[in-house]
């Protein structure tokens, strides 16, 4: 006989990140009839299940205990209780405690499933403006600035939107060192998703810096949708200089801010730019 059968099973239930309509009804089922609610934040999740009227016995599993937890969650499974895992916001497991949860509850073959519902990542990348077809999620990057920028450069040419996860309080450094790391991408940060003061800015980097810049506080996790590496796009010398020619033309722009543009857009050495704009020059090409 397979004593499996009688285990029982771990949820894994996605919740609101901000407005309490933002779950399913299959969710709300769930979250009354198991045994056993694992909350990040017991305090913060009362207040959903209060609203939906949930009794069901409620106990904390956040990043500092979860380890300490897996054993009595995995008895109380084997013992054929169901437990619901729920994160403060959205799902859990994604940039939420969780995992080593899951890892655990796998390794003993007794059932997981997912009730799926709300995610940061996949509900701001839908009105980005980016693509969609292909995306990498990345989460929270790490605190130090060196760390920071091993991590962005080690995705630097990366094709896909890239998802990153940022508090309030470091995403203008984020921004400012992806845009000197990946340079001036089109994004998207996204603020407050569901929440009353929900605030989406598209643009590329340097407005999305700007605007932030502008503001006293900024409050609210944030979730910032970046632009994948273009495709290298080439372009003979003969070319170059045609299309150099009608840039120093028509606009007074500087040789150096020239060259960066120019080098960055067809993926050719900026130096090389900057230098057939100096010969352009000194030959009197350009008056």
């Amino acid at each position: 006989m397979d004593t499996q059968t009688s285990f029982g099973t771990l949820y894994i239930v996605a919740t609101p990140m901000g407005n309490l309509e933002d779950i399913t009804f299959r969710a709300i089922k769930i979250l009354k009839q198991v045994d056993i609610i694992a909350a990040e934040d017991t305090r913060h999740s009362k207040k959903l299940l209060s609203h939906y009227d949930i009794k069901t016995r409620l106990i904390s599993c956040h990043e500092h205990n979860e380890v300490n937890k897996i054993p009595h969650l995995l008895t109380h499974l084997k013992n054929g209780l169901d437990i619901a895992l729920i994160s403060d916001a959205g799902t859990p497991t994604i940039s939420d405690p969780g995992y080593k949860l899951v890892t655990a509850v796998a390794k003993e073959k007794i059932d997981i499933i997912p009730i799926p519902g709300c995610s940061a990542a996949i509900a701001g990348l839908s009105v980005s403006g980016l693509p969609t077809d292909s995306f990498l999620f990345l989460g929270f990057l790490p605190k130090k600035k060196q760390k920071l920028r091993q991590a962005l450069e080690s995705v630097n040419n990366e094709t896909s939107t890239l998802i990153f996860y940022e508090s309030p309080r470091r995403v203008k450094t984020l921004i400012d060192i992806m845009q000197n790391t990946l340079g001036d991408r089109k994004a998207c940060l996204a603020r407050e998703i569901t929440k009353l003061h929900e605030e989406y800015i598209r643009g590329n980097l340097s407005d999305i810096l700007e605007s932030l810049n502008e503001k006293e506080v900024i409050k609210g996790e944030c979730s910032l949708f970046v632009h994948g590496q273009m495709e290298e796009t080439t372009i003979d010398k003969e070319q170059l200089e045609k299309m150099l020619c009608e840039k120093l033309a028509a606009t007074d722009i500087g040789t150096s801010d020239l060259a960066r543009q120019i080098s960055k857009e067809f993926k050719v050495s900026k130096k090389y730019v900057y230098n057939i704009i100096l010969k352009l020059r000194t030959a009197n090409f350009i008056t």
